[in-house]
């Protein structure tokens, strides 16, 4: 079994005058959906736990996978050397240990390949009825979450331009919104992990400010607050 990627920071900060897009107020107002993601993510009382979980991370799968797919053409061995996202480096560890600095491209293909594998693996996300899950599923579920976060924080930092041309960033937004909320709901990556993106997360995970109120309306809701506040590892 392939061991999980660590990361290291590459030793270099962004360049001062390089801007985060994506935490520009005109992209992440975009969304595709205005409801409360945390109810759509909460176990439902009729629900198995890891039935749950196997639906959600299937699904969380096939939707990046998707939306990485939308600017493949642009991620490859010469625009994205190494697999980054802000000031960190990702590297892929294969089943014998090997440390391997690869490609973005080459990277995603690995990650989306051993996730294929296994959820498509009857004996560790079981569809057949009566069928148990694995004493290591909840295991199993971590490590696919944290390789697709790899994955969502790298389509941010390298591919937002192209998401934007392609008028695809409230997909983006909102996918990532979701997979968040989803993620910190069941503790399934540790924050350590994903404290690279704390400054979108805190806004795209707010409850999406509602729709402008009457013209006889006293008042409105205010903006959710932004705090550009990338964490280093």
């Amino acid at each position: 079994m392939r061991r999980k990627s660590k990361t290291k920071p590459n030793g270099k900060k962004p360049p001062a005058e390089e801007k985060k897009q994506y935490l520009e107020a005109e992209f992440t107002k975009v969304r595709v959906v205005d409801f409360d993601l945390k109810e759509l993510v909460m176990l439902p009382r009729e629900i198995d736990l890891n039935e749950w979980l196997a639906s959600n991370t299937t699904t969380f799968f096939n939707l990046i996978n998707l939306q990485y797919s939308t600017i493949s053409e642009f991620c490859t061995g010469d625009t994205c050397q190494a697999m980054t996202a802000c000031n960190t480096i990702y590297y892929w560890y294969d089943e014998r240990g090997k440390k391997t600095k690869c490609t973005a491209p080459q990277y995603v293909d690995f990650v989306m390949s051993l996730v294929q594998k296994l959820v498509t693996d009857d004996d560790i996300f079981p569809t057949k009825y009566g069928k148990e899950f694995p004493n290591a599923f909840e295991s199993l579920v971590k490590k696919i979450c944290r390789y697709l976060f790899h994955v969502l924080a790298h389509l941010f930092w390298a591919h937002f331009k192209e998401t934007v041309a392609l008028d695809l960033q409230g997909h983006l937004n909102t996918l990532y919104a979701h997979f968040i909320v989803f993620v910190r709901e069941f503790n399934l990556v540790d924050p350590k992990e994903t404290c690279i993106m704390d400054d979108l997360s805190e806004i795209l995970c707010a409850p999406a400010p509602p729709a402008p109120a009457a013209p006889s309306s006293p008042t409105s809701a205010p903006s959710p607050s932004s705090h550009n506040h990338v964490t280093e590892r």
